[in-house]
Parts: structure tokens; sequence; C-alpha cells
């Protein structure tokens, strides 16, 4: 049985069934945000073209509730000055060394060469770090501004 939202969107009982599993109420701690993301996971694994209306829209509505939570409770500085910097505050963040961050990478040396900018991060690290720290590429992927030469 289908039930009709007061917008007309028909949600079916597929949309209950993860109501039911997981309610759709405001995240308070870290236990409750990692059963949020366990169900996003889930979610995460349907194409989203083969997503039902119910299910689609319960995944807006949860990815909501973690955005929320995060917002109020892992905020990360605006004032990053490129995307090297946002990934020290992060590793700093997780108690993680740069040795840590090298195994992450795939090899040990490449976290403190990536950290002192000798190296820069390849596309499949970014994806790696995004998954691992639960962050956009975009973090990642802000330039150091230039400085202009004054001219002689």
């Amino acid at each position: 049985m289908a039930t009709h939202t007061p917008t007309g969107t028909r949600i079916g009982k597929d949309y209950f069934e993860l109501i039911k599993r997981f309610p759709l109420l405001p995240i308070r701690s870290e236990g409750h945000l990692t059963q949020a993301f366990k169900m996003i996971d889930e979610l995460s694994i349907i194409d989203e073209d083969n997503l039902t209306t119910g299910q689609a829209a319960y995944l807006a509505v949860l990815t909501g509730l973690i955005a929320q939570y995060e917002d109020e409770h892992h905020a990360l500085p605006e004032a990053f000055k490129d995307g090297v910097d946002a990934l020290r505050y992060l590793v700093q963040q997780c108690g993680m060394t740069a040795s840590d961050l090298g195994r992450l990478l795939g090899n040990r040396q490449l976290g403190a060469a990536i950290l002192r900018r000798q190296r820069q991060l390849s596309k499949a690290h970014l994806v790696r770090l995004a998954e691992h720290f639960r962050v956009s590429t975009d973090l990642f992927l802000k330039r150091r501004p230039h400085r202009m030469r004054k001219a002689s």
C-alpha cells in the first residue's frame, strides 16, 4: 500500500520499512552517526536510477540529518590555505602520523612527502582520503594562492 505525502508524492512501504529500521530523528551521538552511515552505505550500493521514491526520500532526509550533526560537531575550519593544509588538519584531528597517512595511501614514506609538499596527491589518493575522512575530494583540490612579485 502506498501513502501520499502532502505534496502528492507517492511513498511505498519500503520507506516505512527503512523508518522502522532506523527512524529519521536528529542525530545526537557518534554511535547514532555510525548507525546512520551504515544505512547510507546500504542504500548507496543501489544505483541512483534504481532507487524507489521511498528509498530516495529516506536517503535525502538521512543525508540532511547527518550533515546537520556534522556541521554542529565536526565543522572544518573554512580558512585552509590549500588541500595539503586541510589534509594536515584532518591527520592531526584523527591522531594520525605522517607514516599512518602514508600507509593509508599505500606507501609509508609518501605521507611525509605529501605533508612537506614534495609530492602531490594523485586522483586515487584523493578518492582514498575522501572515503577515509568522509569528506568531499574538493577539500583536497584547493590550490595555494600564488604571491605576486613586485616589478623591479
